[in-house]
């Protein structure tokens, strides 16, 4: 580390919105660094709004209470970097600014803004244009703010100015294997530049987003001081090196991480799902009571006449051994009333999708009467397989407030419930669950071969369509079998409409349905 400057990372869970209680943890945070001798706290990017906070900047009382949140800050003999949102000059930047013992030193503003993905920096933003180097303690800092090291300017130009140490307020959104490629980028520049670099990410799910921490202090030289854990808050002291999660414990947590701060942040008290026995639903409960506890979750079965007793079972199994509050709810009632209701007008014609489509609705209306009724959040269990070509029904399975799969193909979910299985040590979700062919059990004998092509298959092609933009030339070029191909992305373009009525749901890949991949309704473009 650069002289003898002492650093630690504050890397927190921001609540959008929450300044007050931003600015306390701050404090909090600072304490106790000084009560470790810390001589700089870096914390991550929008420390005092939250990230991102949106069209929230739009709004000049809401830029006011931030500044006046951060002048009245001091820090007896710790100095702190912390960011905000900076109203100058008739502009808004993403600002970084530097407080001491007399409150506010000096402030950077972000020189690159992304806009690209799930950002949208220039819409709130200027970009700063001033490269910043302040005294810590004898030593020179840089100041740099979460894209600006993503490209070698910035860091170079503070290196140049003087320099010896860098630091980076981010809020870098997770997605598989992200932190790894951050921390190989962080050293890079470390020793291009010949500082060290201290990169502080935030923590905490943001709605669709989920921020997994995995702040690095780095030496001049590449190497690691410290690590901050994955999906958790902590203030990074130099020593404390964290190792980096498997890609499954990985994935899981920012699942947990997503679930649990979505439900909390937004004042739920308990989340309801509807458990049919299958595979994505067991995924969906394991993680709603890793995030939330037991006590939190109620699950609910609802069964029709083309429910087997395996899954009614496996549903109750579930719930059983993860202690769970159950309901079974048989639906042939409420099916048939709606058949004698249905049964003149559609005389003459043969059952089809409609009537499954009305199983799936009718179940959709129980799980929103049970949260009406107790305030309970549903939460969805539709896969990024199945929301990728349609294969949900609006209204029915689709109905409910947070969509915990939405970015996980099929294969990942049964990884994902697997491991969970092997952690644990015994068969949470019994292996009936993971050997039963999928199938939505709508009608007799159904199998989900019956109308998509086998699940390796169909995530290969909708892994290069959806994330990679790669179109059906490409995609056949590999390999891919041609028919499938074109039916798939045939599929995937006509479920446009309905994914934009779909509930929010947790990002862990490159590229998620919602904030990330924004394609028309209203198409006739076919790749």
């Amino acid at each position: 580390m650069a002289d003898d400057l002492r650093i630690a990372l504050g890397q927190m869970n921001a609540v959008v919105g929450d300044i007050d209680g931003n600015a306390r943890r701050v404090a909090d945070l600072v304490a106790q660094a000084g009560a470790a001798g810390v001589d700089l706290v870096v914390f991550p990017e929008l420390t005092l709004t939250g990230y991102p906070p949106e069209d929230l900047l739009l709004k000049r009382r809401f830029l006011g209470a931030a500044r006046a949140a951060l002048n009245a800050m001091a820090f007896g003999g710790v100095t702190a970097v912390v960011g905000f949102p900076e109203e100058a000059d008739g502009v808004v930047y993403n600002a970084a600014a530097v407080v001491g013992p007399d409150g506010v030193q000096a402030v950077y503003r972000k020189q690159l803004l992304p806009n690209y993905g799930v950002f949208d920096e220039r819409r709130w933003f200027e970009p700063g244009r001033e490269t910043l180097v302040v005294d810590v303690a004898g030593t020179p800092v840089g100041v740099t703010v979460c894209e600006d090291i993503w490209a070698p300017e910035p860091a170079a130009q503070a290196a140049s100015a003087g320099a010896r140490v860098v630091v980076n307020l981010s809020a870098s959104p997770y997605h598989c294997r992200k932190g790894m490629e951050r921390e190989r980028m962080v050293a890079d520049l470390a020793r291009t530049n010949g500082v060290t670099m201290a990169f502080c990410n935030l923590v905490g799910g943001q709605d669709e987003l989920v921020f997994d921490g995995h702040s690095l202090l780095v030496g001049p030289g590449g190497e690691v001081l410290a690590r901050g854990v994955q999906f958790d808050e902590a203030l990074v002291l130099p020593g404390d090196v964290a190792e980096p999660l498997a890609p499954e414990a990985e994935v899981y947590g920012a699942l947990v991480t997503g679930v649990r701060d979505y439900v909390q942040k937004n004042g739920f008290d308990k989340v309801v799902i509807a458990s049919s026995g299958g595979i994505d639903s067991a995924l969906t409960v394991l993680v709603a009571a890793d995030a939330l506890g037991a006590d939190r979750v109620v699950t609910v079965t609802m069964p029709s006449r083309y429910s087997s007793e395996g899954t009614r079972s496996d549903a109750r199994r579930i719930s059983e051994n993860l202690g769970l509050e159950f309901h079974e709810l048989p639906i042939e009632d409420p099916m048939g009333a709606y058949e004698a209701l249905l049964g003149d007008t559609f005389a003459g014609r043969e059952p089809d999708l409609t009537e499954e489509n009305l199983q799936a609705r009718v179940r959709g209306n129980i799980v929103m009467a049970l949260s009406n009724k107790f305030g309970w959040l549903v939460l969805t269990t539709g896969n990024k397989s199945e929301m990728s070509v349609g294969y949900a029904t609006l209204y029915g399975d689709m109905a409910g407030g947070f969509a915990v799969l939405k970015d996980v193909f099929k294969g990942w979910v049964y990884r994902l419930v697997r491991w969970r299985n092997e952690r644990e040590g015994r068969e949470l979700v019994p292996a009936s669950v993971l050997e039963r062919p999928p199938s939505a059990e709508l009608r007799d004998d159904q199998r989900d071969d019956q109308s998509l092509p086998p699940y390796d298959v169909l995530d290969a092609i909708l892994e290069g369509y959806v994330e990679g933009d790669l179109d059906a030339a490409d995609l056949i070029a590999q390999g891919l079998p041609e028919d499938d191909v074109r039916r798939v992305i045939r599929m995937v373009d006509l479920a446009e409409y309905k994914r934009r009525q779909a509930p929010p749901g947790v990002k862990i890949s490159t590229k998620a349905f919602g904030r990330d991949r924004r394609l028309p309704i209203t198409n006739r473009w076919r790749g």
